[in-house]
């Protein structure tokens, strides 16, 4: 008997086929009633495959009271309920490092695309404006200007080692000094290291400690010709802060990748001329999302065959 797998999600067509062929594939998101759809099946499942956005709940966890596994296609699992897994013994894994490069350079695109005014430049070509009104507004450098990464984890390492080609002043902020980045500069406290950036990225796990880190202090110390940057995840910002700054040009600029309630976003993000938006889309490489897929389904199949699990997060 193949064992029993609750998805909480789509993945692309070469996981959703292998996951197919090798267990008994329950589709939480394609169910109308998904109240009666766990009634169902509940009983029967003993994994659950999911992504790090969507997570699994709670409820989700107790409706399955033979769950052994939360087997998580990203790096994130702050979406997963830890504290339900523990209290039930069920064991968590995620997909770190595999797709720390191409976040990393994501983060970097929105900081050149931001700073030196792409989109707005390429409109400025195809609506006629270049050859009507002459050349472009001026935009801002990156190279030699001050970074900071809230957050030097692999993703915010990856981050700060794409920047040193730039030539820029580089700081960061985490629970303590990390030995593999002796020569930039450790600022323990958010809003100081925001006070001396130009551009500040965040890479921070989430958890309910980091919960809106980023908030209106942070803000306003990075000021109105400062870029924020975040391809780590919603909750570590302020959401309402931010807009209100973006608003008032408070902050000259953002980057985001992932917002609260993605993908109905915030509408006033739609109107905002300072901010860019991608649909969270860091790991959205194709290289990457096999990768991701394979992890995941590596742990999986750990799980069941008694072996020790590739990634652990509990």
């Amino acid at each position: 008997m193949k064992p029993t797998i609750l998805q909480m999600g789509a993945y692309p067509e070469w996981d959703e086929k292998a996951l197919n062929e090798a267990y008994d594939i329950r589709s939480y998101y394609e169910a109308a009633d998904k109240s009666v759809f766990l009634s169902d099946c509940g009983n029967q499942v003993r994994a659950i495959a999911t992504r790090g956005e969507l997570g699994a709940s709670r409820e989700v966890i107790e409706a399955c009271p033979n769950l052994e596994l939360i087997s998580v296609y990203g790096v994130g699992y702050d979406a997963v309920d830890l504290e339900a897994c523990r209290a039930r013994g069920v064991r968590v894994t995620n997909t770190p490092d595999v797709l720390t490069g191409d976040v990393a350079d994501l983060g970097v695109a929105m900081m050149l695309a931001i700073c030196r005014g792409m989109i707005g430049a390429e409109a400025w070509v195809r609506n006629g404006d270049w050859a009507r009104a002459g050349n472009y507004p001026l935009q801002r450098r990156v190279w030699g200007r001050r970074a900071g990464i809230l957050g030097l984890g692999r993703i915010g390492h990856e981050v700060g080692q794409r920047l040193r080609g730039f030539g820029m002043e580089i700081a960061y902020s985490d629970i303590a000094e990390k030995p593999y980045a002796s020569d930039w500069t450790f600022v323990p406290d958010a809003v100081e290291l925001a006070g001396r950036s130009d551009i500040l990225f965040v890479a921070l796990a989430a958890s309910a400690a980091t919960r809106h880190i980023v908030n209106r202090e942070v803000i306003e110390a990075l000021g109105p010709e400062g870029v924020l940057i975040n391809v780590s995840r919603a909750s570590n910002i302020d959401e309402q802060a931010l807009i209100a700054a973006l608003q008032a040009q408070r902050l000259g600029a953002a980057g985001l990748d992932v917002f609260e309630n993605e993908p109905t976003i915030d509408p006033r993000f739609l109107s905002l001329p300072n901010v860019l938006l991608q649909p969270h889309q860091a790991s959205g490489t194709i290289e990457t999302r096999r990768a991701m897929g394979e992890l995941m389904r590596a742990n999986l199949a750990a799980h069941f065959a008694g072996e020790s699990l590739p990634t652990p997060v509990l």
